[in-house]
């Protein structure tokens, strides 16, 4: 067993209909499924998409973090 983590970071977006928190959650699922150990994220830009002068979605630029396996 190591005494140091390597780890990598990586730029997603997620979107959502419904709020930011759903947009941050829909991309974690979706990185999740095939990105193994994620241990953070840092929402680094939060926007958004108008439809008729309305929110239509939710978007979250994030930074997530994960582990390296062997380290």
């Amino acid at each position: 067993m190591s005494d140091h983590h390597t780890y990598k970071k990586i730029e997603l977006v997620g979107s959502s209909p419904s709020s930011i928190e759903d947009a941050i959650g829909n991309a974690l699922a979706e990185a999740n499924k095939s990105i193994k150990h994620i241990e953070w994220f840092e929402v680094i830009d939060t926007r958004g998409h108008v439809k008729d002068g309305k929110v239509g979605h939710y978007q979250v630029t994030l930074k997530v973090g994960f582990r390296i396996a062997s380290s």
